[in-house]
């Protein structure tokens, strides 16, 4: 219960900043253009809160529904305007003044993504290295020439002081199918340079298995299978497991660390297995039936618990990355660029069957990420709200009639044209917005559905 809590405050919380960066866009250029703004709206439905500022037309409101927001300017399409006021409606205003308006939603988010980066990088944040451990016998990196032990420097002269800053750049420089340059430094410390064939890298799925399908591990010392975590109504936590147990043998097999009781476990779902653990100073002996979960077409055995890392194993595998102002606005600007163009890369390759639909979310999905950001902690859940809002700018900008990109794009029509599309059309396009929306939902809601259904 605490955990559902904790994942429906950390997605309220974000909906609310991002909605109301996004609409305060709008609502900021649109007062700065002169155009009259009658009600700022964060949520719909039933107003839970409302209040005017003297001086102001606008009316201010809180609504009951917080799933979005809205802007209500003066228009005489929506109710008639008086006279006196007809200077002030949108739909008086010249075509450039419309248009900055609308972006300017999107464009907030994508500011907003820049400002959040920004402080990140000043503030400093910690990764793991990017050391590479096991390398798959004939895959990508096996052929580039990748060794266990390889220290990544950088991907194409682009600095990756992290594990995660490897993986953003790789799959965003090699999402297109160009060769990737990687320099590395071996354990004598002599720096050589890798390539990667980047004819084989457009064929994979791009996501977070990236690495894994070029065929690299990152290094990581031996960790004692020690339980850290357990999911409720899993085997684990049925079984009488408890966290700080350590495993010592399954059936008659020592298990040394946690991979080989990983690896152990997969191998055998729906399987009773015994297992021998130490619980403080007792011995104890339990019995455990993993539950199976299909994995790229293949059973695979699943507990429900998570490792306890050894603090000591896990600063000698930290780094701690910080910028000052300057480099870290470029950073932070770099950032932006990066997952924008990676996440356009992703969504044009599902569009052609080349990616998995598995890499879109609906609310569930972003409620469960939001939540578990949370719970890592401030840093954590400021870099999940930053990728949200970019995220949140892009799709805003999708030519789909009912989003911004859609007004766009009847504008960029009427500034061909030299005249506004009918009513009529401009409805008939909103019923298709809509249906595409709902559809779209509707298939995110299935494949997180199917996600934690395993």
């Amino acid at each position: 219960m605490l955990d559902l809590l904790l994942k429906l405050s950390a997605f309220l919380v974000a909906v609310i900043i991002l909605v109301t960066v996004h609409e305060f866009g709008h609502f900021w250029v649109a007062r700065r253009l002169g155009v009259k703004v009658l009600k700022f709206s964060i949520g719909f439905g039933r107003p839970l809160l409302t209040w005017r500022r003297r001086n102001d037309p606008t009316e201010y409101v809180i609504a009951a529904i917080p799933a979005g927001g809205y802007v209500k300017m003066l228009d005489e399409r929506e109710d008639p305007v008086a006279e006196a006021e007809l200077p002030q409606a949108f739909n008086r205003q010249r075509l450039w003044v419309r248009s900055a308006i609308v972006i300017a939603g999107p464009a907030f988010n994508f500011l907003f993504a820049l400002l959040l980066y920004w402080l990140l990088y000043m503030a400093g944040q910690s990764g793991l290295k990017p050391e590479i451990g096991e390398v798959v016998p004939q895959s990508i990196a096996a052929e580039a020439g990748f060794q266990s032990g390889d220290l990544v420097l950088a991907v194409d002269d682009r600095p990756t002081p992290t594990w995660s800053a490897f993986w953003l750049t790789t799959l965003s420089e090699g999402i297109d199918g160009d060769d990737l340059s990687i320099r590395v430094r071996r354990p004598d410390g002599s720096e050589q340079v890798r390539l990667l064939n980047g004819d084989q890298l457009a064929e994979l799925e791009p996501g977070q298995g990236f690495l894994d399908e070029i065929g690299l591990e990152r290094a990581s010392p031996l960790i004692p299978a020690v339980i850290g975590e357990l999911v409720p109504d899993e085997p684990a936590a049925r079984a009488g497991l408890e966290i700080g147990d350590q495993i010592l043998r399954i059936d008659d097999t020592e298990i040394s660390d946690w991979q080989a009781l990983v690896k152990i476990v997969q191998a055998q779902p729906d399987q009773d297995l015994s297992m021998t653990i130490q619980r403080g100073t007792e011995l104890l002996r339990l019995s455990i039936r993993p539950r199976a979960l299909e994995v790229d077409g293949q059973l695979s055995g699943r507990i429900g618990a998570g490792v306890q890392y050894p603090e000591a194993l896990l600063a000698e595998q930290e780094v701690w990355v910080h910028y000052g102002p300057i480099e870290a606005a470029v950073q932070a600007l770099r950032r932006v660029l990066d997952v924008s163009v990676l996440t356009l890369q992703i969504v044009a390759k599902m569009l052609v069957g080349q990616a998995s639909i598995e890499n879109i979310s609906s609310p569930i999905g972003i409620a469960n990420a939001a939540g578990q950001t949370a719970s890592y902690g401030l840093i954590s859940f400021v870099q999940f709200l930053a990728l949200l809002s970019v995220s949140l700018g892009l799709i805003n900008l999708f030519p789909i009639p009912v989003l911004d990109g859609g007004h766009l794009l009847y504008f960029a029509i009427e500034g061909v044209t030299g005249r506004p599309l009918s009513e009529e059309v401009q409805q008939q396009g909103q019923r298709v917005g809509i249906a595409l929306l709902i559809s779209l939902m509707t298939l995110a809601f299935y494949v997180d559905i199917a996600r934690f259904l395993g």
